[in-house]
């Protein structure tokens, strides 16, 4: 596995916010304030509970700091039948947040990859969609990080990544434009420098 001692560093990095990271009382206490800002009281029936519930659901929203993407890739299948033709799993399902403003990015994934001398388990290849998902984002990086950690784990022929999502930071607010999705790809290897490979891929999303 030719993975950098760089590229280890940045995933650890991202992967873990440090020993500055808040308690849950802290976090509870911060989401009371907030609902002060809004306007309301964080007392009232309605919302006592609210500022644990915020606190559990960002456990789940931003998961992905705790775990690492190049591990969940390291186990590797080398039986496969000398298959070097495009792994390619469309359709996954996207559930980010925008670093801007937190709110939402809602899309979906397409990945592929051509194997080199191993192949990975195709539920690995969400994983580390949901993984990078899972953490503040914007969609350009997001994207650049799934196929750039594929990249250097499997060391396979080529790897594209493309991503279609509605932010809304652009859809609920400043210029409210709902059904406006943006998308965004990054092409390694074969699929950058063979336009019949790259052609190959595009089809298959088409059908």
């Amino acid at each position: 596995m030719n993975v950098s001692l760089n590229d280890v560093a940045l995933v650890h990095a991202q992967a873990s916010p440090g020993d500055a990271r808040p308690s849950r009382m802290e976090a509870e206490a911060a989401v009371r304030t907030l609902i002060r800002f809004a306007g309301d009281d964080p007392e009232r029936e309605g919302l006592r509970d609210t500022p644990g519930r915020v606190a559990r659901a960002y456990g789940g929203f931003f998961g992905g700091y705790e775990e690492d993407p190049a591990e969940v890739l390291a186990r590797t299948f080398e039986e496969s039948g000398d298959y070097d033709e495009m792994v390619l799993l469309r359709g996954i399902r996207v559930e980010s947040h925008c670093e801007h403003h937190m709110v939402p990015i809602l899309g979906v994934a397409h990945v592929a990859y051509l194997p080199r001398n191993r192949v990975v388990g195709i539920s690995k290849l969400a994983r580390v969609v949901d993984i990078y998902a899972r953490r503040l984002q914007i969609q350009e990086r997001l994207t650049a990080q799934i196929a750039d950690v594929i990249d250097a784990v499997l060391e396979p022929q080529g790897v594209a990544v493309t991503i279609e999502a509605e932010h809304h930071c652009m859809s609920t607010r400043g210029v409210h434009k709902p059904g406006v999705s943006m998308v965004t790809s990054r092409y390694l290897g074969r699929f950058r420098s063979d336009p019949e490979i790259r052609r190959e891929f595009l089809g298959a999303l088409e059908r």
